[in-house]
């Protein structure tokens, strides 16, 4: 179609996924495999995004326990996941109910996930779990799950458009009715936008990365989760995520064995200059620093219970050190303190794994090669050769545990606009390491379910959906036209923002700071098309993300403050000054000084609305876990005839 000077690309389709990750395949293999062909895939890039480009030196997949006599059930599960705190019971089940079934498909897809000689597959107890139901295929493994899911999309026919930017969801606030997208690969603006009607959305373009400077995320992962907002979809625990000690170069949790084999914590001046260790200005003994280490491998993430007495006191003094402008490294070839330790000064837990593994040797990375020696190609084929240099670390955001608000069919509060993966904010406070993979399969299977049982009509108002739209172009046109200048500072703003953001809306975080950052952000929105500049077409998309990026900004930091507000204390990976509170230890800064959660919103999801450029907030009682009185023959009668969708 025309639109003034602009000739737009118009497409129509029964269902939309965006996003190319373990969510977004799955959803469109099995809406494809429930008959649904019309259907597109579409993705900024393909070869982007977190599943594809993350993991840990032994990356988790969480599922029902499938081997051994350790007793286990779906309603176990669900109990593990919905005390996480701030969950609902109805998505814990059908996390639990499905776990079997997602992970089950994966092994047929290829995915070669470890079992014994009998066929059992075996697992490992990880963070939260009270059982042993980790498992994992090693560093890659939503990395394999990706490509094996891409591989049956491309058998299956899945239709799929690359280089769509996402930068507006057309709604009239109550139902999505589509996108409009940026191509990113052409080369007139003329003839760079592209509108897609759908009657159904599946929302897979992961959690918002790009809000933060330091983070552990791929830098190809953004998150688009500020245009949903906008549409009218409702946020939920946005004030939770979860930090942890990663690498900057590449960007990789340095969590399991690269904490286990008790590297040397060594900060220098930003020219590498001044070179010391600096955990021992805090600690005493070297028995107690290096077992906090040890322990930092299997509590990797940040944990305000951890900091008096615990193994979160080393992701603070990593911190702090970088509060101070030095760089702050791990070294895995020589031994903390010169090697002036004794390995039986350990705590028990700590020197009793060692001594298991066969690794009461010198230097951390001959410990490593024993233990985990996968851990150290992987550095080396990203360019870090662990054995001759040391490997830069930083404090960073690594999943946020919040999100889009989901029903137990993931469908948001958007009709029609349903949200997979990361993007959905099915957590809470606490998950079980390696759930977020679960997560991601069993949305997507429950939102194809759903769309292929119930949304396969289009009921859309065509002229509802043209004026829709003609508003979203007018808009998105007039905002690139009124930003390209023949000097560009769209990136050193972006550089600017996300800063700021790691520094009031990351691990800590304190009320006035983040009260002035608000002020500042609102008026960059307000003067948005006068401030941002870019110069050629290539930069245009990074006009259209900073503006989502400023958005969800905007909606993450005034739930913080309105959780701080409403009482709300130190919780999970976020730790919030409270002059009124304690410190755990008198030689940490008074910005230390705070009040641990005291459960009393534990059964509350707070849920954030962002209408007009302004932020409304509620709180109401989770879902509760669903009563077990189903009678056989009941189920099987509203199986037969609706497949018990509803």
């Amino acid at each position: 179609m025309r639109f003034n000077d602009y000739e737009v690309e118009m497409l129509k389709v029964n269902t939309c996924v965006v996003g190319t990750g373990a969510a977004g395949y799955n959803a469109a293999c099995r809406l494809k495999r429930k008959g649904l062909t019309d259907l597109l895939l579409i993705s900024e890039n393909r070869l982007g995004g977190t599943s594809r480009n993350t993991g840990s030196d032994k990356q988790t997949y969480y599922k029902l326990t499938l081997s051994g006599d350790t007793p286990d059930s779906v309603q176990e599960m669900a109990q593990t996941l919905f005390e996480g705190k701030a969950v609902d019971g109805d998505i814990a089940l059908c996390e639990a109910a499905l776990s079997a079934p997602g992970f089950l498909r994966l092994v047929e897809l290829g995915i070669p996930f470890p079992v014994n000689r009998y066929g059992e597959y075996v697992g490992y107890k990880t963070d939260h779990d009270p059982r042993n139901r980790a498992t994992s295929i090693g560093p890659y493994t939503s990395r394999e799950m990706t490509r094996a899911l891409e591989a049956e999309a491309q058998i299956l026919g899945v239709p799929f458009c690359d280089h769509l930017q996402v930068i507006k969801v057309i709604s009239d606030g109550k139902r999505s009715y589509g996108l409009l997208c940026l191509d990113t690969n052409a080369s007139d603006v003329h003839k760079a936008y592209v509108a897609i009607q759908a009657e159904n959305i599946v929302y897979a373009t992961g959690g918002p990365a790009g809000i933060f400077q330091n983070s552990v995320y791929p830098e190809s992962q953004f998150g688009a989760t500020g245009l949903a907002f906008e549409a009218g979809v409702k946020g939920r625990n946005l004030t939770e995520w979860q930090f942890g000690l990663a690498s900057v170069r590449p960007r990789w949790n340095v969590s399991g064995t690269y904490m286990q084999v008790l590297p040397r914590f060594v900060s220098t001046l930003p020219d590498g200059s001044d070179e010391r260790e600096f955990l021992m200005d805090f600690f005493h003994e070297p028995g107690d620093m290096l077992s906090k280490v040890f322990l930092k491998g299997y509590q990797w993430p940040f944990d305000v219970r951890k900091i008096a007495g615990g193994s979160s006191i080393i992701d603070i003094l990593v911190y702090l050190e970088t509060c101070k402008g030095r760089n702050v490294y791990l070294d895995f070839t020589r031994d903390p303190l010169d090697g002036n330790f004794e390995f039986t000064s350990l705590d028990k837990e700590a020197y009793t794994y060692i001594q298991k593994a066969g690794a009461l040797v010198k230097k951390p990375i001959e410990r490593l090669r024993i233990m985990n020696s996968p851990a150290i190609s992987f550095y080396k084929d990203k360019g870090v050769d662990l054995e001759k240099e040391m490997l830069q670390i930083s404090l960073c955001a690594q999943h946020n545990n919040g999100g889009l608000d989901i029903n137990c069919w993931w469908e948001s509060n958007l009709r029609n606009f349903f949200v997979v993966g990361e993007a959905a904010g099915s957590h809470g406070v606490y998950r079980p390491g390696g759930s977020a993979l679960n997560a991601g399969q069993v949305g997507s299977s429950r939102a194809s379910e759903y769309i292929a049982r119930r949304n396969t009509s289009f009921t859309q108002d065509d002229n509802v959906y043209s004026a829709l739209l003609s508003k979203a172009l007018s808009a998105m046109t007039q905002l690139a036209e009124k930003t390209q200048s023949k000097d560009s500072n769209v990136a050193d703003i972006r550089k600017e923002v996300t800063s700021n953001m790691s520094k009031c809306g990351g691990a800590i975080r304190n009320g006035n700071e983040i009260q002035k950052l608000i002020q500042s952000i609102d008026k960059r929105l307000e003067n948005f098309s006068d401030e941002v500049r870019y110069e050629s077409l290539s930069e245009l998309k990074h006009v259209y993300r900073l503006r989502d990026t400023l958005i969800t900004q905007k909606c993450y930091l005034g739930s913080m403050q309105n959780y701080a507000q409403n009482g709300g204390k130190s919780r999970g990976s976020a730790l919030y000054t409270d002059n009124n509170g304690t410190k755990p230890y008198e030689a940490l800064p008074d910005t230390f000084t705070f009040s641990l959660d005291d459960g009393s919103k534990d059964s509350l999801i707070q849920e954030m609305t962002y209408q007009n450029g302004a932020c409304s907030y509620s709180w109401r009682t989770v879902r509760p876990l669903p009563e077990n009185d189903d009678f056989f023959e009941n189920v099987w009668r509203g199986y037969r005839e609706n497949g018990n969708v509803y």
